[in-house]
């Protein structure tokens, strides 16, 4: 029980360790030298309106305005 126990931990550690090594891939270049990483890009806005009484409406209706 508690070797199974222990490799569990083990494992779950490598796991995290070896996602975090993914996460920082992207800013080192081939040589593993630190970069500068690349800008990401910003998310969509959604597109949701207003009408004039503050209520969800579609953009394309009369009098809506961008929420």
């Amino acid at each position: 029980m508690r070797k199974s126990l222990a490799l569990a931990a083990a494992m779950v550690m490598a796991l995290s360790a070896s996602s975090a090594a993914l996460a920082a891939a992207p800013c080192r270049d081939a040589k593993g030298n630190f970069i500068k990483c690349p800008a990401a890009a910003a998310p969509a806005k959604p597109n949701m309106c207003k009408d004039a009484k503050g209520k969800f409406a579609k953009c394309g209706a009369p009098g809506a305005k961008p929420a």
